[in-house]
C-alpha cells in the first residue's frame, strides 16, 4: 500500500474554517476520486503553534499505480483549488510512504 501524506501549516486566522473545509469538502472530494481506500486526519503535537496549527492528512492507495493515477488526473486540480480558497494562509508539503507492515 502507498500513503500520500500532506502536511499543512494553517494560519491561526483561518484554522477553524480550514479544518471544517478539509472535513466537509476537500477530503470527501479527494476520496470521491476512487483512487484511495481510506484517509486519516491528524493535528501535530509538540509543534510551535504560535502562528497556527500543523495538520497531516494521509490518504491510502492500494498500490503505486492508483497513487500515480491520482497524481496525474487530480493532484494539480486539488492543489489549485486549495490555493484559490486559502492563498498564502497555508503552506503544505507532500511525502509518499510505502506501507511495510
Amino acid at each position: 500500500m502507498i500513503v500520500l501524506n500532506i502536511t499543512t501549516k494553517v494560519h491561526l486566522s483561518i484554522d477553524d474554517e480550514w479544518l471544517q473545509w478539509q472535513q466537509q469538502e476537500h477530503i470527501p472530494e479527494t476520496m470521491a476520486t476512487g483512487f484511495f481506500i481510506s484517509h486519516k486526519l491528524f493535528r501535530l503535537l509538540e509543534q510551535d503553534d504560535s502562528e497556527g496549527h500543523t495538520y497531516a492528512v494521509q490518504y491510502t492507495a492500494t498500490d503505486e499505480e492508483q497513487y500515480q493515477l491520482y497524481m496525474i488526473e487530480f493532484a494539480h486540480l486539488h492543489q489549485q483549488k486549495t490555493f484559490q480558497e486559502w492563498g498564502d494562509k497555508t503552506i503544505s508539503f507532500r511525502s509518499v510512504l510505502e506501507v511495510i507492515q
